[in-house]
This record gives structure tokens, sequence and C-alpha cells, in this order.
């Protein structure tokens, strides 16, 4: 109903009002137009304004557009992926989300030096974490080979980021344990809170989404939260 173009074109009161009528849609059905402006606190004009903005003659003419939009979303449901990445944002959209994200910032911000390890797609993830870190300005380093002589390490005061979907990966968990006798502290991401990684780390952030394996084995869980927590992360720190 509302496409990118007319979006683009929005100004700061029309993205108000826009974000507004997207969080409750079935809601806006049953709104006057002054209950819609009262409640965004603009005038009836203004709601007129975005109507039209939208190519619609009157408010009359955007209710019924939004009635049929409710009609087909019911009748055409989210695909099961972007059902299972939307109830993953409602529940990161939440104060227990912020809470349990403190005890790995007060980490991160106290650390020395940041690594980032991982295996397969997890240290590609790896690599991602260490330099969108390094962008937000927290110099990070992203450690695929976990074959790396961890028994030279002497820096003191570094924080371990462990990532990894299934939490098991043998060769990973031997390096996060060399990591542990260095006195570093390990943060990890992982799908499950039981894993191996999750209850050998200080702290533990787990997805919890349906583990996918494709083409004999290899990984197909999403990892679009991990991404997302490597960034609220960076930005929090």
């Amino acid at each position: 109903m509302f496409s990118y173009d007319e979006i683009q074109k929005y100004n700061e009161t029309d993205i108000r009002i826009y974000k507004y009528i997207v969080s409750d849609l079935d809601k806006i059905q049953y709104m006057t137009i002054r209950d819609l402006a009262k409640e965004l606190q603009v005038s009836t004009s203004t709601i007129l304004r975005f109507c039209n903005k939208n190519n619609f003659e009157g408010y009359s003419e955007f209710k019924g557009a939004l009635k049929k939009e409710v009609t087909l979303q019911a009748t055409c449901p989210p695909m099961e992926d972007l059902q299972e990445l939307s109830d993953f944002f409602a529940r990161a959209n939440s104060s227990a989300f912020e809470e349990k994200l403190l005890f790995a910032i007060d980490v991160l911000r106290k650390a020395d030096l940041i690594i980032f390890t991982g295996m397969g797609s997890s240290g590609a993830l790896a690599k991602y974490g260490a330099r969108y870190f390094s962008n937000m300005g927290h110099f990070a380093i992203g450690l695929e080979d976990v074959f790396y002589p961890i028994e030279t390490f002497r820096w003191k005061n570094t924080a371990i980021i462990a990532l990894s979907e299934s939490g098991e990966t043998e060769k990973l968990i031997e390096a996060v344990s060399q990591f542990k006798k260095k006195n570093c502290c390990v943060l990890s991401i992982t799908n499950s809170p039981f894993s191996t990684l999750a209850k050998l780390s200080d702290w533990n952030f787990s997805y919890s989404l349906n583990t996918r394996r494709i083409n004999g084995g290899y990984n197909g869980t999403t990892q679009i939260p991990v991404i997302f927590v490597i960034e609220v992360l960076a930005k929090r720190i």
C-alpha cells in the first residue's frame, strides 16, 4: 500500500503518521480523521495531505484501502522465515533484551582488545563483526583461524566474542578454552543456550530460531539475528 517511492517523499511528520498507522492497521480502520489527528497531535488537514501524498482523494478512500490491506494480510500471511524473524525482533524490542546486553556492554567498554572468532559462516561473521566494531571506533580483530597458536597470547584485559550457530564446533570450543586459560572474558552468540559454547562462556546471547541444515548438512539457519546483536553491541559501547 505504501510504495518505496512514496515513502521517500515523506517529511518528518509524514514518517510519524506512517509509523503509527502501520503499527496497528486494525485499529486505524475504526478511527475517524479527528481521532487520528488527536492521537498524533496534528491537524486534520495534515492527515488529509498525507492521504493525498499517497494518491487518495480523502480519508474515507484511504481507510477503504487500509481495510483491503488488512484483508490481504489475513489471506496471505508472511512466509515462515519472515514470521520467524518478526518474532525475534518483537522479542528484541523490549527492556529484557536491553538488560540482557548490559553485562556484555560493560565488558566490551573496559576491554583493551576485542577479538571476534568463529569458523565457516560464523568465521565470515567474525570478520564482519571486527570490521563493524572498528568502523564504530572500537578496534577489533576477526580471527577465523582457530588453529592460531593461542598459547603465545599475552594480551591482558581481552574480550572474546565467539560466534557459532550450533555452539558445538569442536575446534572453536578448544580455541575458546585456550582464551579462557589466558583469563579472557568470553562472550558468545549461539542459537541454543544449552550448547557447549554457551555454557563455557561468561555471557551468552541465544537467538533460538529453527535450525536448518541443507545440501548434506551445511548450515542454512538465518544469521540475521547475529548481525543485529553485533551491531547493537557496537552502538551501545
